[in-house]
């Protein structure tokens, strides 16, 4: 904020307790002066002098043109807020939401912390009584719609209330453009997806068996290069404490694993994966050791999903994508777009174990499909993804 002219005179008047004859000279010079008029300091003090005469619509008015001049000015946005509460008390959430928002980090004297510190009740009411409403809006305006639009209802609702915000997909290398951007797509687009939660159980036999196997091929998930940029990854590069035992990688099949997988094999067969050479198809058991974070990230190509079942998982592992959080469940699968920040906890003292892999999305035609696994591969085969 600009700082103000000197004004001995109104402050001589201040001093002598001369509140009202101060207000109107202040105000007289705001009007006679343009240069005073165009800083936001002198329009702060008649606020707060005209707060004091107890006109709070004066008041307001003298902020409000304080804010014209210096729209994210905490102070003055803390003094509009604390007036509005005194005349319409019940309008006052989404002024002390804008002060809020402004509000510096460093510590604040006592009694503007106080201030705040009743704005902030204030605010929290505000939002309260604002989630319920719309919580009631959504449920009844979801309550018969499909699952995809329900849940665009409720986002909706989310994020108007700010619980939540946009997230798009910002994959690393190849960007698909007009496809749906869902964080985690809806079930009715992958009608195998129930033929694969009934194959649970033999697959996760499978899996303990393979991972009792000393010939088992597990290694780390993140194997980067020195040379390559990894800033999100050192902690886990290299590190087994989130693994993979590859069934498919790059393409090419595993057979240390995938030879004692017979039902996990036979049921990605049956699976939309992509076949690109050097790329995909892509599937592993993930194993995240106890107390493991997986750091927020996005994937390479938002042209394919991922799929995870999960076959062991203590309580209390999360997962998030975007603006959702989801807890796994066993046997209970689900697809999302890893092209959009995503990130994984393992909170507890046991392993999780996730069957990972990779399959097309659902808004390809099989000529568009032909067209991104023709541009990969070239990629591929120049060099440029190494």
């Amino acid at each position: 904020m600009a700082a103000a002219p000197a004004l001995h005179d109104v402050d001589a008047l201040v001093a002598a307790g001369q509140i009202a004859a101060a207000a109107d000279l202040l105000e007289r010079r705001l009007t006679d002066e343009p240069a005073m008029a165009d800083l936001a300091m002198p329009w702060m003090q008649l606020g707060g002098l005209r707060r004091m005469l107890r006109q709070p619509y004066r008041a307001l008015t003298a902020v409000d043109r304080a804010l014209a001049l210096a729209p994210r000015d905490f102070m003055a946005l803390v003094m509009r807020a604390t007036i509005i509460d005194r005349i319409a008390p019940d309008k006052a959430g989404p002024a002390w939401h804008r002060a809020l928002l402004q509000r510096p980090e460093t510590a604040l004297p006592k009694p503007l912390a106080d201030a705040v510190a009743m704005g902030e009740q204030a605010h929290a009411a505000w939002l309260a009584a604002r989630e319920t409403q719309l919580s009631v809006v959504a449920q009844a305006a979801s309550a018969h719609a499909p699952e995809d639009e329900g849940w665009r209802m409720r986002r909706f609702c989310d994020n108007t209330l700010g619980k939540t915000r946009a997230y798009h997909s910002e994959p690393v290398a190849f960007f698909y453009p007009g496809l749906c951007e869902r964080e985690y797509h809806p079930r009715a687009s992958f009608p195998w997806l129930a033929q694969l939660e009934a194959a649970t159980p033999a697959i996760r036999a499978e899996m303990e068996a393979l991972l009792a196997r000393r010939e088992a091929e597990r290694v780390p998930y993140i194997q980067y290069g020195e040379h390559q940029t990894l800033d999100q990854w050192r902690p886990l590069n290299h590190n087994p404490d989130w693994s993979a035992m590859h069934l498919l990688q790059n393409g090419q099949r595993i057979d240390a694993n995938a030879d004692h997988c017979p039902e996990t094999m036979a049921v990605l067969a049956r699976l939309p994966q992509p076949d690109i050479p050097g790329t995909s198809p892509n599937a592993m058991f993930s194993l995240l050791a106890p107390h493991t974070a997986i750091p927020a990230h996005v994937g390479v190509c938002n042209a394919r999903l991922v799929c995870h079942l999960p076959l062991d998982v203590p309580a209390g592992c999360w997962f998030r994508v975007g603006a959702e959080t989801r807890l796994w469940h066993e046997g209970q699968a689900f697809v999302f777009d890893d092209t959009i920040e995503h990130e994984a906890l393992n909170p507890t003292d046991q392993m999780r174990v996730v069957l990972i892999f990779d399959v097309w999305h659902p808004d390809l035609s099989d000529a568009e499909r032909d067209c991104v696994a023709k541009v990969i591969a070239a990629e591929q085969a120049s060099g440029a993804l190494d």
